[in-house]
């Protein structure tokens, strides 16, 4: 959720500088665009698809959610000229490490889940998954607790949601690339692959 609003939020903000600017808006030309569609396959293969999960163990939507992250962090690495790509790069390699070194799930612990599950009789135990990327865990136990899903959307907000300070970073980028995209690093280093 908090990544559908910086984009919306990203893209208003583009369209009134260019506008004040009196210049056109563009989304920026991001090349490579295969590889982000490659990284979306093994969290829709473990995830997302009609009888996705089943038959597949832990260990292997672990893993492919562990990949689909990685060849996402290729995808961003290939168009890293820009800032807010960069940025939305550093979010994804706070996510990986937490997720990395948790068994291969986001950790969230049972405080986080218990402000979230507000439906009578919904009883979640320490290492149930909570949603599909999520897994119950206590923080003591938990490494590097302080980048999981622990961050909750305000509760006037009908929707509540827990994030990371990962998921933070990202869409902060997501909103700079859409808003600022003129903001690049130099060059583009696209090398034809």
């Amino acid at each position: 959720m908090i990544l559908l609003a910086a984009l919306a939020a990203g893209l208003l903000a583009g369209i009134g500088l260019a506008l004040s600017r009196g210049k056109p808006y563009r989304v920026p030309s991001l090349g490579h665009m295969w590889v982000a569609a490659l990284a979306f396959l093994p969290q829709a293969f473990a995830f997302y698809l009609p009888g996705a999960g089943l038959g597949r163990s832990e260990t292997t939507a672990a893993g492919l959610l562990l990949g689909s992250q990685v060849i996402l962090l290729w995808f961003v690495w290939l168009n890293r000229r820009y800032v807010g790509l960069t940025l939305l790069g550093a979010g994804l390699v706070l996510n990986l490490l937490v997720i990395a070194v948790n068994g291969g799930f986001m950790p969230i612990s049972p405080e986080t889940v218990s402000k979230l599950a507000t439906e009578e009789g919904l009883v979640f135990h320490v290492g149930d998954r909570f949603s599909a990327k999520d897994r119950i865990q206590h923080t003591n136990e938990t490494h590097f607790a302080w980048l999981s899903d622990r961050l909750l959307t305000p509760a006037w907000i009908p929707y509540r949601a827990a994030f990371s300070l990962g998921d933070v970073l990202i869409a902060l980028g997501a909103f700079a690339f859409l808003s600022l995209p003129e903001l690049t690093l130099g060059p583009d280093p696209r090398i034809p692959i």
